[in-house]
């Protein structure tokens, strides 16, 4: 007989993450405009100000805090966030999340957010005007002028009209990017692995893949995350593939574009220009191309406008407050499936998940290898939400919670194999741990989760709420009623060697209840 209190979760980090994350005390440690601080303080989250920490002056001062805001110029690192023994939440008033370790992040159960959309125009105007003064030498053109010169027959330039513009990312900086240079009259195409030929088609987007794109276009501007994948994405192999007469823009993170490459492919006039926003290293020591006659440069302008300033610092505490109240919460960045957790039918699979493993957690002979089958359209889309719910409770004595399961898991040595059944129209899941025969099934109905089988015995719909007692064997229910003395009994649920006893209000303790139950 095992008695298994069903909701509340056993995780309580998980009931946090799942409905509210309570932050008390945040720090912002780089300069963001005051309305961060006033939305944050009028939510009632006390807020201390400090910046131009130490490295060691902040790994002393970040113990004390739920949250921590900041910009580019702090350095979060492994060592920071795992000495903030309280943190939960990371907001980067900004979209580049390069001074974060969000792995680090990932692995101590803490949530990492920027906000993508407060300075989107900015960079994309910012974008424009580098490919408009690269197109006309303006800038060369200017410090001409300021040197007493008059090089008008040395500056001749191209047209925009007609040229192709090759934008690698197509996210929100990408998509305005290319909507404002259609208007002067270039052809846009562009490639994202994470989005659909047919969505960059309603921006006037060709798609296409990479080594399509580099032969045909005049200029190229990127617009995406640093990360292993992007880094050195324009290099020496790129250089040869493209028109001589290709012109780069980067307007989104240093390292992105190879520096070295380019400076090689501009001097061997395998390039005819660039513009460069950001650096490798910033501010660059290496001043080749800051000196370069065919580069514009200028020194991480892109998000520097009064605007985006504004923007990205309410954007950022009013995730912060949206956190403390269970809303849904935009730019998460290590935990993105998290997204859908806060919708209504994203709550109920969130739900269903922790219950089911809560139940594997009580059940289990010990900790082992999961395989999880889903089926159904329907539940396709929170794999990954369900996974975490999941592995958050059946390995909450191993620190496990929504934003960290997947990596415990990975830690300590538990596999998940995930298989979908896409041809059933019935949305389920199947839960199984290696080498045990618990075998749990459950379903969400009317935004409510539902145990439906166990040890291989289907049980109808039971809701998994409240306390639940399940017994194998042929037990009669008046020897069990014996043991549950002074306890209300709900619903009874009989399949086979399986009875599964709803049990509502105890007299007893819970304590006192395991020990009647198990004893």
């Amino acid at each position: 007989i095992c008695l298994i209190r069903i909701g509340p979760p056993h995780n309580i980090d998980a009931i946090r993450f799942s409905m509210a994350l309570k932050l008390t005390k945040v720090l912002i440690s780089d300069s963001v405009d005051a309305s961060c601080r006033q939305i944050l303080e009028q939510s009632g989250i006390q807020v201390d100000y400090k910046t131009n920490l130490t490295k060691e002056e902040l790994l002393t001062a970040i113990k004390d805090y739920d949250g921590l805001i900041v910009r580019s110029a702090t350095k979060v690192t492994g060592d920071v966030i795992r000495a903030g023994t309280n943190l939960k939440l990371i907001g980067r008033a900004g979209t580049g999340v390069d001074n974060i370790d969000a792995d680090a992040a990932t692995a101590q159960g803490v949530i990492v957010l920027n906000t993508p959309s407060g300075n989107t125009i900015s960079a994309a105007e910012h974008t424009c005007g580098m490919i408009c003064a690269l197109a006309r030498n303006t800038a060369q053109g200017h410090a001409s002028m300021k040197a007493g010169k008059w090089d008008r027959n040395k500056l001749m330039g191209v047209e925009l009209h007609g040229k192709v513009l090759g934008i690698v990312g197509l996210g929100r900086i990408g998509r305005e990017v290319a909507t404002r240079m259609q208007a002067f009259g270039m052809k846009t195409v562009g490639y994202d692995p994470l989005i659909p030929g047919a969505f960059a088609a309603k921006f006037g987007i060709e798609f296409m893949e990479l080594e399509q794109l580099w032969p045909i276009v005049d200029f190229i501007t990127v617009h995406t995350p640093l990360m292993p994948s992007t880094q050195g994405l324009i290099n020496k192999t790129v250089f040869p593939k493209c028109k001589p007469s290709v012109r780069i823009v980067n307007v989104a993170r240093g390292g992105i574009v190879d520096e070295e490459d380019l400076l090689d492919a501009l001097n061997k006039g395998l390039c005819a220009g660039a513009a460069l926003d950001v650096f490798t290293e910033e501010p660059p020591t290496d001043r080749r191309l800051v000196n370069h006659d065919k580069v514009v440069v200028t020194p991480h302008l892109g998000a520097s406008t009064a605007e985006a300033q504004v923007k990205v610092a309410q954007e950022v505490a009013q995730a912060f407050v949206d956190a403390t109240k269970g809303k849904p919460l935009m730019g998460i960045v290590n935990a993105t499936y998290l997204s859908n957790a806060f919708t209504p039918e994203g709550k109920a699979w969130l739900e269903l998940g922790q219950r089911l493993g809560h139940m594997v957690l009580n059940l289990a002979q010990k900790v082992a290898d999961i395989t999880l089958t889903l089926s159904g359209p329907t539940s396709k889309p929170y794999q990954d939400l369900l996974q975490a719910a999941i592995l958050s409770e059946y390995l909450a004595p191993q620190g496990a919670n929504l934003v960290n399961a997947m990596a415990v898991a990975s830690k300590v040595g538990v596999g998940v194999a995930i298989t979908m059944v896409t041809h059933e129209e019935d949305n389920k899941v199947e839960l199984t741990i290696k080498g045990d025969h618990i075998g749990l099934h459950g379903t969400v109905l009317g935004g409510k989760p539902f145990l439906t089988g166990i040890y291989g015995e289907e049980v109808g719909f039971v809701e998994l709420r409240g306390t639940l007692a399940v017994l194998r064997g042929q037990l009669e229910m008046a020897a069990i009623m014996s043991q549950l003395n002074g306890v209300v009994l709900e619903d009874v649920y009989r399949r086979g060697n399986v009875t599964l006893l709803r049990l509502g209000s105890p007299h007893h303790r819970t304590s006192e209840l395991y020990k009647i139950v198990l004893g």
